[in-house]
This record gives structure tokens, C-alpha cells and sequence, in this order.
């Protein structure tokens, strides 16, 4: 299952995104906003951090304004590693080196077109697995568990 959110800035790009996810076979779980509702975004990404990282969703997506503040938000919850991608190169890269659980992005830095793409990248992306990226992610993990209590 992927879960979604956003704020009230990204209603329009969330539900394309819905639909094109839907449309593929992905079940999809929506935390809002919908339209004509007021939300702050860091009250949607720690609804779909939290439903990440307790393992109900195997991924998670985030759209605001710039994809910035949800991503900071996101982060901050143990065991999530929330991606800002604004190109699939990067969305790939993020899947393949880092097992990015989550993805975030803008609708105000990219259009319905290339925001699918990052998201067909990012959900058919597979982690490599390869030991340097192993290695690097422990040490990620590593550091949430010495900040995070």
C-alpha cells in the first residue's frame, strides 16, 4: 500500500496522483487534504511518516507547495527516509542507493507530467541491496538511534 497527504496547496496533483496510482494497481491510502480544506503540512506528513514506518504502508508520498517542509517533517520520524525529488533521476537514484521510504515533491515546482514520472519511478524502483549502500543506511540509522529517543 502507498499512503498520500498533502496540504491545501497540492489537492489537484495528489488526486492525479491517486488516480495514475489506482489506475496501476497500487492500493492507496489518502490522508487528505482534499478541496477546500485548510492543512498544515506538517500534520499530513506525520500522518503518512507514521503509517510508513509502523509498516501499514510500504511507501509513502508527500506534495505541498515545494515538497520542502513536508519532507523536513517527514524526517523526523525514526525510520523514515523521505526523499525530495523534483526529477526521476533522482527518484530513481533516492530507491536504488538509499531505500527511500517516502517521496516528496512540489506542485509548484512540477507540472501533473513529470510529477507521474517521478512517482512510476519511484514505486517501480527496487533498492539494490548492494553492501556500500547497506553500510550507508546503517549509518543513517545509526544516527537516528543515538538523536532519536
Amino acid at each position: 500500500m502507498i499512503a498520500i497527504g498533502c496540504d491545501h496547496a497540492a489537492v489537484a496533483l495528489k488526486n492525479e496522483v491517486i488516480k495514475f496510482l489506482t489506475e496501476n494497481g497500487y492500493e492507496v491510502k489518502d490522508f487528505g487534504a482534499n478541496a477546500g480544506e485548510s492543512a498544515d503540512y506538517p500534520d499530513k506528513a506525520i500522518l503518512v511518516a507514521e503509517c510508513v514506518a509502523s509498516g501499514e504502508a510500504d511507501k509513502g508520498i508527500l506534495i505541498c507547495g515545494t515538497g520542502i517542509g513536508m519532507s523536513i517533517a517527514a524526517n523526523k520520524v525514526k525510520g523514515i527516509r523521505c526523499a525530495l525529488c523534483s526529477d526521476t533521476f533522482s527518484a530513481h537514484a533516492t530507491r536504488e542507493h538509499n531505500d527511500a521510504n517516502m517521496l516528496a515533491f512540489g506542485e509548484r515546482v512540477v507540472g501533473v507530467g513529470l510529477a507521474l514520472d517521478i512517482v512510476k519511478t519511484f514505486v517501480e524502483t527496487e533498492f539494490s541491496g548492494a553492501e556500500r549502500h547497506v553500510r550507508r543506511i546503517d549509518k543513517i540509522t545509526a544516527i537516528e538511534n543515538k538523536y532519536f529517543k
